[in-house]
């Protein structure tokens, strides 16, 4: 049986991060950790290790960020996906996403968070935010914009091997960049070697 793409909102919640007035300020102690675009990577996800503790001062109430959450980028030139996982630095500390995140969950049992963030990361879904980002300087995605995102959703078992493929890809990749870095330690060592020779 062929399956159909389906629109994000068919299968995730999508809201808004919390609306934070000018600077987040830092507040130690208070239980709660601000998720900021400094702390976030489209391949490792949260660092927990930058965030702040910070103060809720507006009214509204705050949606916490979950295990498997999804933050999106809404602004800027990438328009990444990034998976919630691991726990914050501060033991029990609560968390919300910065307002320039949008929060997806997943709400449906057919499709995985880790398979949703690496779909919107691939280049048909990125290609889309492209297409319909607003602005000229600052590109941003509108909430109905990310709703109406088109996502494929094959079977659990394919999205599992997906999942386990994206995951040997990224290994990889950290060991071919680790290699190039410590390549070029090696190069500059040996031009500084010489230049120090040529000094004697």
């Amino acid at each position: 049986m062929k399956r159909s793409a389906l629109k994000l909102k068919h299968v995730a919640s999508i809201s808004a991060g919390y609306p934070f007035r000018g600077k987040i300020k830092e507040s130690s102690g208070s239980g709660i950790v601000a998720v900021q675009m400094k702390d976030v990577s489209p391949v490792t996800g949260v660092n927990w290790a930058t965030c702040i503790e910070t103060t809720l001062e507006g009214k509204r109430q705050p949606d916490f960020l979950s295990h498997g959450d999804i933050l999106f980028a809404s602004r800027g030139s990438h328009n990444y996906a990034a998976l919630v996982g691991g726990k914050s630095e501060q033991e029990g500390a609560l968390s919300v996403a910065s307002p320039h995140f949008y929060q997806v969950r997943c709400e449906s049992e057919l499709i995985l968070p880790e398979y949703l963030v690496w779909f919107l990361n691939q280049k048909p879904c990125q290609r889309y935010f492209e297409q319909n980002a607003e602005g000229s300087l600052t590109k941003s995605i509108r909430r109905n914009v990310l709703e109406d995102a088109p996502i494929a959703v094959p079977s659990l078992e394919r999205q599992q091997m997906i999942i386990a493929l994206s995951e040997t890809l990224a290994e990889e990749r950290q060991l071919v960049e680790r290699l190039i870095d410590n390549g070029e330690t090696l190069m500059n060592s040996i031009a500084k070697d010489l230049l120090n020779k040529c000094k004697e």
